[in-house]
C-alpha cells in the first residue's frame, strides 16, 4: 500500500483513492462505486 498524507477526512469530504493488495493476490480498489463503507479490523496482533 502506498503511504498517504496525514490529513483527516471531513463531512463531504471525498474518500481519496486506495489500492489494497488482496490474500489472492489481487487488488481491491476504493471507491469503487457513489457509496463505500470501509470497516478495518485489527483482530489480535
Amino acid at each position: 500500500m502506498k503511504p498517504s498524507s496525514s490529513s483527516l477526512l471531513d463531512s463531504g469530504d471525498a474518500f481519496p483513492a486506495l489500492d489494497i493488495e488482496t490474500l489472492d493476490h489481487g487488488t481491491l480498489s476504493l471507491p469503487n462505486s457513489k457509496w463505500t463503507v470501509v470497516l478495518l479490523y485489527r483482530g489480535v496482533w
